[in-house]
């Protein structure tokens, strides 16, 4: 649907609330006066016209597995769930981060409703009994988040070892998430959503840590096609949706101040829901620094360096930093 807008509450000033078929996303059509990347609302939720609406896979009572759940965006999103009545499995590294996690969801979502579980998402086996402890909790799979992830040391040049478990972690972790569990949430015939923790370094991928940069591009990869093959499949109830993070405040950042320029775990959470109930696929973060309008010219910028034939990464060529200077300036100043 194009051009619908809805009432919105008094403290949710910029919003646009529907997808946009000429955009698959927010709508971005210059007359419109809620534009993407403007929303900076912690709701996670959608309101038109009085009626509250959420992702149908969101709804209390219905069961979320999230992967990389002790800290970050995984434990800002559950939190979120616990808040809508979901139960919640947490998946991460056995330790006192999940310990600690488990108990603050159990004040939100009742002793009976968490199970905690040490998983390493490398491993399939552990994946597999994550699966079959959850069936045997609570017998429902509505949302598998696949958000464990970590980063650094995967320059070019360096340790192969630490190669393979960024490898390891960030890509087939998801694979073995899908693996395990898509399986079972197709078979109950029920609504249901996959959400693959990306980001903008997967897309751009800009140098440095080129390992993390391979393992977030084929997340990209991964999550495009199994949206392909669920909406293949006759009755299909189940959406696949790649969360895009921008410069977020989390464990991997190592600050333990919130930059200026970083949004915070909770902002990202509930873009995502919001995303989520909008029906977008791609959810693209921005954050304090850097809007959607930047984040779209970077992206198209790298897809043109092969569409131009100019070197690989070019922004980061010295021969080309100029152009894209001028090309991110002539973008910005184009009407959204």
């Amino acid at each position: 649907v194009v051009n619908v807008f809805a009432e919105v509450e008094p403290n949710q000033k910029e919003r646009l609330i529907l997808p946009c078929r000429r955009t698959a996303g927010l709508c971005t059509d210059a007359g419109h006066p809620y534009r993407a990347g403007q929303w900076r609302g912690s709701d996670a939720e959608i309101h038109i016209r009085g009626k509250t609406m959420s992702h149908p896979a969101i709804s209390p009572g219905r069961v979320a597995v999230i992967t990389g759940a002790a800290s970050g965006i995984g434990l800002a999103t559950a939190k979120a769930l616990a808040g809508q009545g979901m139960k919640l499995v947490l998946a991460d590294l056995a330790g006192p981060a999940l310990a600690a996690a488990r108990d603050t969801l159990a004040t939100l979502a009742g002793e009976e409703g968490v199970l905690a579980m040490a998983t390493n998402v490398a491993n399939p086996g552990d994946l597999a009994a994550l699966r079959d402890a959850t069936l045997a909790r609570f017998g429902d799979v509505a949302l598998l988040m696949n958000n464990a992830g970590i980063g650094g040391g995967g320059q070019l040049s360096g340790d192969p070892a630490r190669w393979r478990q960024i490898l390891d972690v960030n890509l087939w972790g998801a694979i073995n998430g899908i693996q395990a569990f898509v399986p079972v949430m197709q078979a109950q015939g029920r609504a249901g959503a996959v959400v693959n923790t990306g980001s903008k370094q997967g897309i751009t991928c800009p140098p440095g840590d080129t390992a993390y940069n391979i393992s977030k591009a084929g997340i990209k990869v991964v999550t495009e096609a199994l949206a392909h093959d669920l909406r293949q499949s006759p009755g299909n109830q189940i959406t696949a949706h790649l969360l895009i993070p921008g410069f977020t405040h989390t464990g991997m950042t190592e600050a333990e101040t919130k930059p200026d320029a970083a949004w915070s775990a909770d902002q990202v959470t509930a873009f995502l829901l919001q995303g989520m109930a909008a029906g977008d696929f791609y959810i693209l973060c921005p954050d304090n620094a850097v809007t959607r309008r930047v984040d779209e010219i970077r992206i198209a910028w790298a897809a043109g360096d092969i569409i131009e034939n100019r070197p690989p990464l070019s922004r980061w060529h010295p021969d080309w930093a100029a152009a894209f200077a001028e090309a991110l300036e002539r973008g910005l100043k184009q009407p959204e």
